[in-house]
């Protein structure tokens, strides 16, 4: 089963998820701010530390315009405990190990991998702005590069 995509111009699922902390953490808390939500399969994996790695390297330039970033996996939060901290990563890590927030997202589904068609967390980044509306909703993004692709989406490069 592969969950709806998600189109720009759709309202962002709301969410209400635990982060690295055990704080809660939801949309609603973002409203009237622009957000950049990206899903990753695993934390401290070669790829998802890569692309997180990326986004805390561009977190100056992407906060200056207004941005708030959010990375969820499926992790348990002592998992994105470990991650953020090994990789000095600034920003919230949110734990949705039920994957209720991939489904409502579209995040997680059929993809392939090595050849094969599995069932998995589909790399996705979505941009939400201020009403909590989807000015971007990108699917099977690369780890690398993709921030700088995303800045030019945003006029941000």
């Amino acid at each position: 089963m592969t969950d709806s995509r998600l189109n720009e111009g759709d309202v962002a699922p709301a969410f209400e998820l635990l982060d690295k902390d055990g704080a809660t953490v939801t949309l609603e808390d973002f409203r009237g701010k622009k957000v950049i939500l990206y899903f990753y399969p695993a934390a401290s994996t070669p790829g998802c530390t890569t692309q997180a790695c990326d986004f805390r390297d561009n977190m100056a330039s992407l906060t200056s315009e207004g941005y708030v970033v959010l990375g969820v996996s499926k992790d348990e939060r002592p998992a994105l405990e470990k991650f953020a901290a090994e990789e000095s990563l600034g920003f919230p890590l949110l734990s949705d190990p039920d994957l209720s927030t991939h489904h409502a997202y579209g995040a997680f589904g059929e993809k392939t991998m090595y050849g094969k068609t599995v069932q998995g967390v589909i790399r996705s980044t979505f941009v939400i702005d201020e009403a909590g509306t989807l000015t971007h909703a990108l699917y099977n993004v690369k780890a690398t590069g993709h921030v700088e692709s995303l800045k030019k989406k945003l006029a941000l490069a």
